[in-house]
């Protein structure tokens, strides 16, 4: 791998040593710093001309300036004369404004693509964007992995003795459907109406969960409304238990609080974003080993769907 690099910024660090870790090389060494006004300076501390370079960076809070921090290694690194630079982001920021759903808002997904883009970027590797069709936001190669193959094994030694998969809306039921299949089980949809944006009222269970071990499967949890009132309504319809899997745990607001205090027995989580603080009902998965295991694949012109068939 002499002609391979990887680089991490300063929002998960810890993820981007797991992956250097698990390629066996040490990570590469950028000075990145501030001036008093908040700006970011970064100096790339190595040469990279001729090399095919990693930048391993989830723009999740602070998004905007972790957003800048990704866009401004990467003209480093292009006026550096690096040969590919393949921008890894586990979570993908912006992602919820994918389509103009009111009159005069942005779309924002696909401004951050150009953005990315026009910076210098020539691959980009995320994992479960909220909307499958960002990546044809994109004029370069986007590999859109699938979380569901950390939790999948995770459920399975769980050994429920009456689990079922469920949806916490309408829009994710392509998602649980895969789970469905992949683990044989049943599954049900808890049908909201959301009132207005980060809250969720649950209007109804389509389908039967009485005495089932309900598994919600979701992309992300973001301020906890829809998953603590899914689980509730679902336990109110006689579900023994309620464990929810979400790839991205942004976590925001009166999140934790809420699942303190809330009817989900479990909330199992990746490290695409680093928690902002303990929690009894929070596990954590780590994306370390299957971002690596694609990077190396990326690296070596090896095919990365075949992880997921």
């Amino acid at each position: 791998m002499s002609n391979f690099m990887i680089f991490s910024g300063t929002a998960n660090p810890k993820l981007s040593e797991e992956i250097a870790n698990y390629l066996d090389m040490p990570l590469s060494k950028a000075h990145i710093n501030r001036f008093s006004d908040g700006e970011i300076n970064i100096q790339i501390a190595e040469s990279v001309r001729g090399k095919d370079v990693y930048i391993i960076q989830p723009t999740s809070a602070p998004a905007n300036a972790n957003l800048m921090e990704l866009l401004i290694m990467v003209d480093a690194l292009k006026r550096s004369s690096a040969k590919t630079i393949n921008a890894v982001i586990p979570y993908y920021g912006y992602a919820r404004q994918d389509r103009k759903a009111a009159p005069r808002v942005p779309i924002s997904a696909k401004l951050v693509a150009d953005m990315l883009e026009t910076a210098g970027v020539t691959r980009v590797v995320t994992i479960d964007l909220h909307a499958a069709q960002i990546q044809g936001f994109f004029n370069i190669p986007v590999d859109n992995l699938y979380g569901a193959t950390l939790f999948l094994d995770y459920i399975k030694n769980k050994n429920l003795p009456n689990p079922i998969i469920a949806s916490p809306d309408i829009g994710g039921v392509a998602r649980a459907r895969y789970f469905a299949a992949k683990l044989g089980l049943d599954m049900v949809i808890v049908d909201k109406r959301r009132q207005k944006a980060n809250e969720a009222e649950v209007m109804n269970i389509i389908g039967d969960v009485k005495g089932k071990d309900v598994i919600l499967i979701d992309d992300m949890i973001d301020t906890a409304g829809t998953m603590v009132k899914g689980a509730r309504a679902l336990k109110e319809r006689g579900a023994t238990s309620v464990m929810a899997c979400c790839t991205h745990p942004v976590l925001s607001g009166p999140a934790y609080e809420r699942i303190k205090e809330g009817d989900i027995d479990e909330l199992v989580v990746s490290n695409t974003i680093p928690l902002k603080q303990e929690c009894k009902k929070i596990k954590v998965l780590s994306t370390g080993k299957l971002l690596g295991e694609v990077i190396r694949r990326i690296n070596n012109n090896e095919s990365v769907n075949s992880l997921f068939s």
